[in-house]
C-alpha cells in the first residue's frame, strides 16, 4: 500500500508558501503548517524530546509511523540543492545526522548520486528513473510493510495523478497563505473517497482512501 500521512495544507489549499529558499524551505509562512505537529507526544519523540499532547493530533501522527517500511520524497523535500549535486556531496538532508525515518528513503532526482547512510537506520537512495521506479525500489526495500510518500506537493501530485496513492491523510491548518504550492487540482482525487474526518483546535484531519 502507498500512503501519505499528515500532509499539511492551509485552509486555502497550499502545502507550501511562496518564495521557497534555504532560509524558508516551506516558503514564506509555510512553517506555520507544521507547528501543531511538534506539540504532540509523537512529534516531540521524532525530535528526540519528551512530553507533548496525547490527543487526536497525536493519534493521527502516530498512525503515520506504523507499518511503514520505506519513504519516497521529492528532491525539494530532501534539500535546497538544485541542478547537479555539489562535488563534495556534503548535503545529507535537513534532519541532521539521525533523520527521523529510520528506514530506506528514496529521493526523486534527475541527477544520480551514491546512496548516503545516516545514523539510526536511515539510508537515502537517489532515483533517476521516475516515480514508478522509486515505488518499485521502495516496495522491495519495505520488506512487506507499506511505503509512504513524504512530499512535497509536486511529488504527491505525481503519485495521485498516476492513481497510485491508496491512503491520503491531509491535515488542514487554520491559516491562510494566499499563494504558494496548491495541493489539489482537477482529477487528482479521482478514485479516492473521504472515509474519516476528525478535528482538533489545531487541525482538521481528512482521510481519503482508495476503494
Amino acid at each position: 500500500m502507498l500512503r501519505v500521512h499528515h500532509f499539511c495544507i492551509s485552509v486555502d489549499g497550499y502545502g507550501a508558501g511562496p518564495d521557497q529558499s534555504p532560509e524558508n524551505p516551506l516558503g514564506v509562512g509555510g512553517e506555520q503548517l507544521h507547528e501543531w505537529l511538534f506539540k504532540t507526544r509523537t512529534g516531540r519523540q521524532m525530535m528526540g524530546e519528551e512530553g507533548g499532547s496525547e490527543d487526536v493530533d497525536d493519534e493521527m501522527i502516530a498512525a503515520g509511523r506504523t507499518g511503514i517500511g520505506a519513504t519516497i520524497m521529492g528532491r525539494n523535500m530532501f534539500g535546497p540543492v538544485r541542478g547537479p549535486w555539489a562535488a563534495d556531496e556534503s548535503w545529507a538532508g535537513w534532519w541532521g545526522a539521525d533523520p527521523p525515518f529510520h528506514h530506506p528513503v528514496f529521493v526523486l532526482t534527475r541527477h544520480a548520486r551514491p546512496s548516503v547512510t545516516m545514523e539510526g537506520g536511515t539510508v537515502f537512495h537517489f532515483v533517476t528513473g521516475g516515480i514508478e521506479a522509486a515505488l518499485e525500489q521502495a516496495t522491495d526495500a519495505a520488506g512487506g510493510l507499506d511505503v509512504q510518500v513524504g512530499g512535497g506537493v509536486s511529488t504527491i501530485q505525481q503519485y495521485l495523478r498516476a492513481g497510485l496513492v491508496d491512503h491520503l491523510h491531509v491535515a488542514i491548518i487554520p491559516i491562510v497563505l494566499g499563494r504558494g504550492e496548491r495541493l489539489f487540482a482537477d482529477g487528482l482525487t479521482d478514485g479516492l473517497t473521504c472515509t474519516r474526518m476528525v478535528a482538533s483546535d489545531s487541525a482538521t484531519h481528512l482521510i481519503l482512501s482508495r476503494a
